[in-house]
Formats: structure tokens, sequence, C-alpha cells
């Protein structure tokens, strides 16, 4: 007799080990909050688009731009100083930039200070002295880095389409009317080079 009763007492154990299992495996587990990765200077959309528009960077105040709103436009995208031997090439980026924004060009300006050291200062040091010594007036963002692990992801992208790490100050890409990356020149390369391939864009 005790025999079947504990018989009967395992059976009905098991029966409630049984429903509690099952009871488990059909509770969905707590929802995890997602952990936003992004990095402040960069958008990256659920279908990346091949352009510079899907990219946000932060402009002298710290806050975030859409390079979207350059859409449409001819594009230069170059890395300053403001003590190097190429500095004065800001007499002739501002020359163009002034005979060609009408036509739809833009300049967009990155200080950079991984070579020779040579961008030092705040953003505010850096863009009173281009506005004082050269009277830039196209778009110029805060100090950001172009080469290594802490490279803008912006200058990540314009590299993978002419490949090769940046070498100095006042290294160019151009951009066409739809965003796409078509030269990179290099800082020895002759303004007039640049303004030439400039001009055929527009």
């Amino acid at each position: 007799m005790k025999t079947i009763q504990n018989l009967g007492i395992l059976l009905t154990f098991a029966a409630v080990v049984s429903l509690i299992g099952c009871h488990k495996e059909n509770t969905p587990a707590t929802e995890q909050p997602a952990t936003d990765t992004t990095p402040t200077d960069t958008i990256v959309p659920e279908e990346p688009a091949d352009d510079i528009y899907q990219f946000k960077v932060l402009d002298g105040d710290g806050d975030s731009v859409s390079l979207s709103q350059y859409r449409g436009k001819v594009i230069l995208v170059v890395n300053t100083a403001t003590q190097c031997g190429y500095t004065p090439q800001y007499t002739d980026l501002e020359r163009i930039y002034e005979k060609y924004q009408d036509s739809g060009f833009v300049i967009l300006d990155f200080p950079c200070n991984q070579f020779g050291s040579q961008a030092p200062g705040s953003y505010d040091d850096i863009h009173g002295f281009c506005t004082s010594r050269y009277g830039i007036t196209f778009p110029q963002f805060a100090k950001i880095d172009v080469n290594g692990v802490n490279a803008s992801p912006l200058y990540v992208w314009l590299k993978s389409k002419k490949p090769s790490d940046i070498k100095w100050n006042f290294t160019k890409f151009l951009l066409n009317r739809k965003g796409e990356v078509i030269r990179r020149f290099e800082p020895a390369n002759p303004m007039s080079s640049v303004e030439s391939a400039i001009a055929n864009q527009l």
C-alpha cells in the first residue's frame, strides 16, 4: 500500500515539475534596452548610401551638423592647419569659393593637428586666425583626426574611395553633385588643377 502511495506522490511531483518547465519555455525573455553605440560625428543609416550625405560632423560649437544640407552641391573637403607651409593655400581656397559658390560649390574645412602639430589651439583660435588672416567665409568645422583609431568616420569613408592614409595638411577630396568622391589632390598639387576640376563639375 505504501509503495502505491509513494508512486502516486512521485507521479504528482513529476507532473508539477513538467508544468513549471513548460511555463518557463513559453515565457518571453525580458527585452534588454538597446545600447546606442553610434559615433557622435556620424550617422549610420539602415541602408547606408554610398555618398557623403550619410555623415554628421561637429561644428565649432560642438553641435552636430548633417552633411545632407549640402546635397546637390559640388564639394571640396580639405584637412587644414594654421602653421603649415601650405597654409597660404587658404588664399586660393577662399578665392575659388567666392568665385563658384553661387554656382553650387562649397568647401568643407576640417582642421587637423596630426601633422607636425601645426594646428594647435582651440576651434576659436583656429577660426579667428583663418578669418582675420585669410578672410575665409566657407564652413569650418571642429578639429578632427583624419588617420588612426580616432579618425573621423567621414575621413575613413573618403579614404576608402581614394585609398591611402592622409599624408599631410591640405589634402583635398572633390565630390560631385551626387555626393560621390571623384578626385583626390595631394597638398603639392597646383591649386590651378584643383580649380579646373571644380569648374568641370559645375
